[in-house]
């Protein structure tokens, strides 16, 4: 399976995590998100981050292993029913921090915020299946936004 990120050139080159907290996961947790197109990679790019067209981004296509056990699903059916709202941002990371510290699987696959049809997918890299051999950055491509998004 391919997913996106969009980053800023300097950090696209290798498969690294800030540890910032971010909605499911807490501080000093290491996971790289992702999502399952470039179209929603732009969108949560656009929603969280101040991407100008000043800087230069690029689109990271990152490759996971074919194994459904690497990946940990999590329906929007069994997420608290205000999931969306930041008022439940706590409630998620505590989900996403039992997920990374439990190390469940190697991926976590949650409903998008802007498109609950659509998912984005953390990649927990501190787990034991972060290798090559399951996860690698498979290419980067140019990011050139329409200016019209900022």
């Amino acid at each position: 399976m391919e997913v996106f990120r969009i980053s800023a050139e300097k950090h696209a080159k290798a498969l690294t995590a800030s540890g910032k907290a971010s909605r499911w996961n807490k501080d000093n947790q290491f996971v790289i998100y992702a999502g399952e197109m470039r179209s929603l990679a732009v969108l949560e790019s656009v929603v969280h981050k101040s991407i100008g067209t000043a800087l230069n981004y690029e689109i990271m296509i990152i490759s996971i292993a074919d194994q459904e056990s690497l990946i940990t699903r999590l329906q929007q059916k069994k997420l608290p029913k205000n999931w969306r709202d930041y008022s439940a941002y706590s409630d998620l990371q505590e989900i996403g921090s039992d997920w990374y510290r439990n190390k469940k699987s190697l991926v976590l696959q949650v409903p998008s915020v802007i498109i609950p049809q659509e998912y984005n997918f953390i990649i927990n890299t501190n787990h034991p299946d972060f290798n090559p051999g399951t996860v690698s950055l498979v290419r980067n491509e140019p990011f050139l936004p329409d200016s019209r998004l900022f």
